[in-house]
Parts: C-alpha cells; sequence; structure tokens
C-alpha cells in the first residue's frame, strides 16, 4: 500500500518535472510565464478587468498591473474603459496580441500533449478525477 507520504513525495517529482517542462515550452513563446498566462485568459475568455484577470491567474493587483504595463508596451493589450462604468477599464487583446498568443499557445499545447501523451484517453480521465479528489480533501482536512 502506497503511503500518504509517498504519494505526496511522487505528486510533488511529477508537478516539479512538468513544471520545468511548461516554463520551457512558456520561454520559448519570448513571454514569461505571467504574461503568457494573462495573455492566455484573455485567449479563451475575452477581455476582462486587471482584477478578474489577477484572480484567475493568480497574481496580485500590483504584480498585474506591473505585466498588463508590459504586454501594452508590446502592444499585445490595451486598456478600454467600461462604457457604463468610467472607473472601470477592461483589458483587451489587441490584433497583433491574438496572432501571437494563439500561435503561441498552440505550439504551447502540442508541448504539453507530448508530457500526456504516455496516458490513454481513460487514464487521463482517471488521472484528473483523483487529483481533484485528492485536492478537495486536502483543502478539507484539518491540520494540527
Amino acid at each position: 500500500m502506497e503511503t500518504g507520504p509517498h504519494i505526496r513525495l511522487v505528486l510533488w517529482k511529477a508537478a516539479k518535472v512538468v513544471e520545468k517542462a511548461d516554463r520551457a515550452s512558456i520561454a520559448g513563446t519570448g513571454l514569461g510565464s505571467s504574461d503568457f498566462t494573462i495573455m492566455e485568459a484573455l485567449l479563451h475568455k475575452g477581455p476582462l478587468q486587471i482584477n478578474q484577470i489577477g484572480e484567475r491567474v493568480l497574481l496580485s493587483s500590483g504584480s498585474m498591473t506591473v505585466a498588463v504595463n508590459r504586454l501594452e508596451n508590446k502592444g499585445f493589450v490595451q486598456r478600454i474603459k467600461d462604457p457604463s462604468d468610467g472607473r472601470c477599464y477592461y483589458v483587451h487583446l489587441t490584433k497583433s496580441g491574438r496572432k501571437f498568443i494563439k500561435d503561441a499557445y498552440h505550439k504551447h499545447l502540442e508541448n504539453l500533449e507530448k508530457i500526456a501523451g504516455v496516458l490513454t484517453r481513460e487514464e487521463r480521465f482517471e488521472l484528473v478525477r483523483f487529483l481533484k479528489k485528492l485536492g478537495f480533501n486536502a483543502d478539507e482536512a484539518v491540520v494540527d
């Protein structure tokens, strides 16, 4: 029987090497992880307020502002004032930003599929199910 500590160790090691491959794939786009993740969120969710993006990509308000400024300077995003609330701005991908992230995301997706390619469709489903089950339980567990 696998013990809790062994499961945690195997999970940690697997996460580390997958994260390493993920970062290498993102680095190949010329963007940092934060910038890539922000643009990916905008690609899949459409225009969002800075705080909404931050919640999705787990970045603080200050980090988000710096990242959006950086992406805006590259011409990848723009801030557009909400017509119904002048205090609020939405971050949009520009045309060049959308093309860039679509191409970059496609390559990144291929890289991640190579990693997951070792698993059958059924194994992928079961892995996600087990990880969610473990994660939900860990979130509810009482730590002394």
